[in-house]
């Protein structure tokens, strides 16, 4: 009844691909690739943005802190999942578990926060063009940016607190490669409605807040591009947009994907549980670099430049 089993510490379980052996190298490279391809990526545009003066500007800022958050959130993920599938390794103490929990839920927080500060700039471009300049000043993007990550940090430090107190007496295997909040609540011995009622209302005050003032900020973004006459300026506005957008779907659709499945698809196949835990976690930071370089013409040509130069 106490959170140590004899006289060694708690540890958990993971759990890799339902159905497949953990001696699966043939799924340990395609996830280096993937974790090399998300390092690359997301480090070429820190390195793009920093170095290219004419990239200074709100868009970009933004632009590296999604950065920051997706390298911080694969990171997150990394060692479990490398240890799983390229060392077989599927133990885990219950102190890292819950630092990885922390990590990766507080990486999920700022990267929603960083995406709602990415709205509200191409809100400004769009709506109010001749105030951009004077409205998203280096401060405000500043504390802005710190605002975001000071939110991601503290929100979820209650979830970590609580369930560190709880009692662990049932199955100690978990459902994925790496420990989430859910998981490891389904496992607890005793009461949870607390730190259910605070993990939701932290998912509340975040995710839940977050994507209603993106769905506001494009609603009016929407009227004001509808009000221009010019066709062509009503496409040049739009596109614009079309990364953004991107961003936000390729992060928002496993999300909440994941939620449903965890409250009302216990009886669905692991597989699915599994797959949108992977989704949710892996594909934001991997595509977000690809979408970013393909429909920004300013990175794309920097891109183009340097591979120019690499050749020459």
């Amino acid at each position: 009844s106490s959170n140590r089993t004899g006289s060694g510490p708690l540890t958990f379980i993971l759990t890799g691909i339902p159905g497949l052996s953990m001696s699966s190298y043939w799924m340990a490279l395609p996830l280096c690739c993937l974790y090399l391809l998300m390092l690359l990526g997301n480090c070429t545009l820190l390195w793009m943005i920093k170095t290219d003066h004419s990239l200074h500007t709100p868009m970009y800022y933004f632009l590296s802190m999604l950065a920051v958050a997706d390298l911080g959130l694969s990171l997150s993920t990394l060692p479990t999942m490398l240890a799983i599938f390229w060392f077989e390794s599927t133990s885990l103490h219950f102190e890292a578990c819950i630092v990885q929990m922390y990590f990766i839920h507080s990486f999920s927080a700022i990267e929603s926060g960083v995406l709602v500060a990415m709205a509200f700039d191409r809100f400004v471009a769009i709506c109010y063009p001749l105030r951009y300049a004077s409205v998203l000043v280096s401060s405000l993007i500043m504390k802005a940016g710190g605002a975001i990550f000071v939110r991601g940090i503290c929100v979820v430090l209650p979830v970590a607190i609580l369930i560190k107190k709880m009692t662990f007496c049932r199955s100690r295997v978990l459902s994925h490669s790496f420990c989430l909040h859910q998981d490891m609540l389904r496992l607890v011995c005793g009461d949870v409605r607390v730190n259910s009622l605070y993990g939701l209302t932290a998912v509340i005050l975040t995710k839940g807040l977050d994507s209603l003032t993106i769905l506001l900020s494009y609603v009016m973004i929407i009227r004001a591009i509808l009000n221009i006459v010019s066709q062509e300026a009503r496409a040049k506005a739009f596109s614009t947009c079309i990364s953004h957008l991107c961003a936000v779907l390729i992060f928002y659709i496993p999300l909440i994907g994941l939620s449903i499945i965890h409250r009302f698809g216990k009886h669905l196949h692991p597989l699915a549980h599994t797959l949108l835990a992977d989704a949710y976690l892996l594909v934001p930071p991997v595509l977000n670099p690809l979408v970013y370089s393909w429909k920004t013409k300013q990175i794309r040509r920097r891109i183009l430049i340097l591979l120019f130069r690499r050749g020459a």
